[in-house]
């Protein structure tokens, strides 16, 4: 599993920093998941090996623009590129409002049909080597979470198990390792009960804007890396609680309190600077998360990689 980053900017972006956009790409194949898709996002996509056609699904985590308002222009570009198969959109139930009057309003007829799930339901969406989970956070407008977990994991079979309880081998034990559940003498067998997993279930949690880092507890239960805006410092705590965001320090003392492995933070304010001798700086934000947890900390910028491997371990790669 890749984390690529599109955009790392809050509200509007920089001349170094684009809006609102992480891709998530799957650890086999092409296929991947766009979360959030502020303006420009197509753009930035251009300057990466992704395609729209191998795109799973969209998931907006909130209806504010820096979040979604490249939702359109993706769409018909996929479309321009001959992109046919259906393309599932996880959202707030406004985003489907908004795009259905805009594709109205521009006449805009997409050649391949659009599943919308509504966030707010907090669904629990299954793609073939993902499941998506959905979680409710703290925002000026409803925001959401999304924790992706990996569906097939590498795993052996209990051969001693198996044949205590007298399963034949061949094709019942092919569909078992496969995951698939069987049935044998009248009796249902479930796949993981049969199953000796090398490693636990790859887990990414990407969160939307949030005030509540504690909200993000059930979500990261057995995550490896959790994703999450650190808008402004804590000097500007007051300001963050009153525009429903987080800062930094608050972030990473939830983290240290779940022993979360590993933490990224996004979405930085416009007023903080890449240059880290400039004042303020985003090194003002690391600084202070540094200080509050003792895991693996990344500032996200703009085309910076990372991934998590089968063991869990998770790195940001060579630019």
């Amino acid at each position: 599993m890749n984390l690529l980053f599109l955009g790392t900017s809050a509200g509007v972006p920089t001349k170094s920093r684009n809006v609102s956009g992480v891709a998530l790409r799957e650890s086999k194949g092409k296929g991947w998941f766009l979360i959030d898709c502020g303006e420009g996002t197509q753009h930035q996509v251009l300057h990466t090996k992704l395609s729209f056609h191998s795109l799973k699904a969209i998931l907006i985590t909130h209806v504010h623009g820096d979040h979604c308002y490249g939702l359109p222009g993706i769409l018909a570009s996929a479309g321009m590129g001959g992109r046919k198969a259906p393309l599932t959109i996880v959202a707030p139930a406004g985003i489907k409002t908004w795009l259905e009057a805009t594709c109205e309003a521009m006449q805009l007829d997409l050649p391949f049909a659009l599943e919308f799930i509504a966030s707010d339901d907090l669904p629990s969406v299954e793609f073939e080597n993902m499941a998506v989970a959905t979680f409710r956070l703290s925002h000026r407008v409803a925001s959401y979470a999304y924790g992706f977990t990996e569906r097939k994991v590498d795993a052996d079979l209990n051969i001693e198990k198996l044949t205590q309880k007298g399963i034949p081998r061949g094709p019942l034990w092919g569909q078992l390792k496969q995951g698939f559940d069987v049935e044998f003498a009248g009796e249902r067998f479930k796949s993981r009960d049969y199953l000796i997993f090398k490693n636990k279930p790859r887990k990414v949690v990407i969160a939307g804007d949030n005030d509540q880092p504690d909200l993000l507890m059930a979500a990261c239960d057995g995550a490896q890396v959790l994703v999450h805006e650190a808008t402004y410092t804590e000097e500007m705590a007051q300001k963050a609680g009153d525009v429903g965001h987080s800062y930094g320090k608050l972030v990473a003392v939830f983290a240290e309190s779940v022993q979360l492995p590993n933490l990224v933070l996004t979405h930085f304010s416009p007023r903080y600077q890449l240059n880290p001798h400039a004042s303020p700086s985003i090194e003002d934000i690391r600084k202070e998360a540094e200080n509050a947890y003792s895991g693996s900390l990344y500032l996200a910028r703009d085309f910076s990689e990372y991934t998590l491997d089968k063991a869990g371990r998770f790195s940001e790669l060579a630019g």
